[in-house]
C-alpha cells in the first residue's frame, strides 16, 4: 500500500495524520525568509480565537511566493486526491506567528460553517505546516482523535483530557480531516512558533478566503497550473460550475487558451 493510502485511512480513522520532516532546512528557511517583512513583531489578533500574542497574515500567494511549495506539495495532494472530490481548492491558506503569553484558542472545526448535520463526510482538508519546531511549550496544535466522527451533541471540554499535543519538528506536517476538533495551543516557552495552515475544499463549496480577489489572473499567470486551478481557475467537472461569461477561467490567464473553440461552454439548458 502507498503512503498517500495509509494516510488517507489515518485520517478516515483517527481525524489526521503527521507527516515528519517534509521540507529542508534550506526550503523551510526559503520560505521563513519570505514571509520576514510580514512579520515584524506586530500583534494582529483582533479577538481571542485569532490570538491577542499572535500575528496572522492572509493572502499569502499575493505576498509570499515559496508558500506556493508547501500549497501543492505532491504528497500532500496525493492524500487530498485520495479524501476529497477531483477539481478540490484551496479554500484559505495563512500564517500565525504565536508569541509567548497566548493562551489556547477554543475547540473548532475549519469546514463548521458547512450547515450540514453531524456526523457527515468531511468536506474539506487542513494542513498546518510547522516552520518552527512544534514543542510542548510552545503552543503546539492540538487535536481530539476521533472528534471528526462525532454526532451533534458531542462537545470538547477546554482541558479535554483527550487532546493531543501535535509535536513535530519544523519542515513537517499534520493533516486532519475538517470535521476535527483541534486547536492552538498556549504558549508557554520562549521564542515564537510559526505555522502556515493551507485548508482545502471540495469544488462545489465556496472557499473561506475570496482566492479571486486574494489572488487575481496579473498574480495568478506567474504561478503553475496546478496553482491556477487550486484557487479556482478551473471548473468543476463534468459540471462547469466555475465558468466566467460562459467560458472556462483559464481564458482570463491565457487568452489563447483552447484556441480554435469557436462557442461558449454549452451549459445545461442552454
Amino acid at each position: 500500500m502507498e503512503a498517500a493510502d495509509l494516510r488517507a485511512d489515518a485520517i478516515r480513522r483517527d481525524g489526521y495524520v503527521v507527516v515528519q520532516c517534509l521540507l529542508t532546512p534550506a526550503e523551510v528557511d526559503g520560505i521563513k525568509q519570505s514571509l520576514a517583512p510580514w512579520l515584524e513583531g506586530r500583534l494582529m489578533g483582533r479577538n481571542d480565537f485569532e490570538g491577542f500574542h499572535s500575528e496572522r497574515v492572509y493572502a499569502l500567494l499575493a505576498k509570499a511566493p515559496p508558500v506556493a511549495r508547501i500549497i501543492e506539495h505532491p504528497d500532500v495532494l496525493a492524500v487530498l486526491d485520495r479524501l476529497l472530490l477531483p477539481h478540490y481548492r484551496l479554500s484559505a491558506c495563512l500564517a500565525i506567528q504565536v508569541h509567548p503569553g497566548e493562551t489556547p484558542q477554543g475547540w473548532h472545526a475549519d469546514d463548521s460553517y458547512v450547515f450540514l448535520p453531524r456526523p457527515r463526510p468531511m468536506m474539506g482538508v487542513s494542513a498546518i505546516w510547522a516552520f518552527d519546531d512544534f514543542t510542548e511549550h510552545n503552543g503546539a496544535t492540538e487535536v481530539i482523535p476521533g472528534s471528526h466522527a462525532w454526532g451533534p451533541d458531542e462537545q470538547a471540554e477546554p482541558e479535554d483530557p483527550r487532546a493531543v499535543k501535535v509535536v513535530m519538528p519544523a519542515g513537517s506536517v499534520v493533516l486532519f480531516a475538517g470535521t476535527l476538533m483541534h486547536r492552538g495551543g498556549a504558549h508557554r516557552g520562549r521564542g515564537t512558533r510559526l505555522a502556515i495552515t493551507p485548508q482545502y475544499c471540495q469544488p462545489w463549496m465556496r472557499q473561506i478566503e475570496n482566492m479571486a480577489l486574494a489572488v487575481p489572473p496579473e498574480i495568478a499567470r506567474g504561478y503553475s497550473e496546478r496553482i491556477q486551478e487550486l484557487c479556482g481557475y478551473d471548473i468543476f467537472e463534468p459540471t462547469f460550475v466555475g465558468y466566467v461569461d460562459g467560458m472556462h477561467p483559464k481564458r482570463l490567464l491565457d487568452p489563447g487558451y483552447a484556441r480554435g473553440q469557436k462557442t461558449k461552454l454549452r451549459l445545461p439548458g442552454v
